[in-house]
């Protein structure tokens, strides 16, 4: 899952009681911390960073979220996994008002302000992500294809050896309503299994 996916199941355990801002930071800077690192924040952003995980572990043994994967391996090979993350997050974008009750744009406005006002216990790599996040509104440009061609094109040029990942977006266009089955197949199961958690 990338980011949009990330924050929004970050939210399932306080339903429509606010957000557990704390769980929100621990899922974003996840990424950025690696190992055991986790010990080092409070209690609630650790947590948040072994949900991440544990999402990530889920999502990438469920064959729904396979589906996805191999279709798009012959072209896209080890990045195929990161290209399905994105589109995953496209799905949540447009499907949006179907998993949730607060307006996507009041969500990423949120979201926003609340990672803003928890970057001094972000490591640095998460500071400058949320920079950009931020001052380019990634969250809610992954309602569009662009948006997400110009996110994964952003993703390739920071990589150590450049791959044209945005070239993935022709395969979303053309096949939208089979991505779409395997995201709607995959993501209540995976809401399931974070309110488990």
């Amino acid at each position: 899952m990338n980011f949009l996916a990330h924050l929004y199941l970050a939210c399932l355990p306080k339903g429509q009681a606010g957000y557990d801002e704390e769980l929100l930071v621990g899922n974003f800077i996840a990424d950025s911390v690696k190992g055991n690192k986790y010990q080092l924040f409070s209690p609630t952003i650790s947590r948040g960073i072994l949900m991440h995980r544990q999402v990530d572990y889920f999502s990438d043994h469920n064959p729904f979220y396979l589906q996805s994967v191999h279709r798009l391996q012959p072209a896209h090979g080890k990045y195929s996994g990161i290209i399905t993350d994105m589109f995953y997050d496209y799905f949540l974008a447009i499907n949006w008002n179907t998993y949730s009750s607060i307006d996507l744009r009041k969500f990423c406005d949120d979201a926003y302000r609340i990672l803003a006002s928890h970057q001094d216990v972000m490591p640095e790599e998460s500071r400058t992500i949320l920079e950009y996040m931020i001052k380019h509104d990634w969250l809610y440009s992954y309602r569009e294809t662009e948006g997400i061609r110009r996110a994964l094109n952003g993703m390739s040029k920071r990589m150590k050896y450049y791959f044209p990942m945005d070239n993935g977006v022709s395969e979303l266009e053309n096949n939208e309503s089979m991505y779409n089955r395997h995201f709607s197949a995959f993501f209540p199961l995976l809401i399931e299994h974070v309110k488990q958690y």
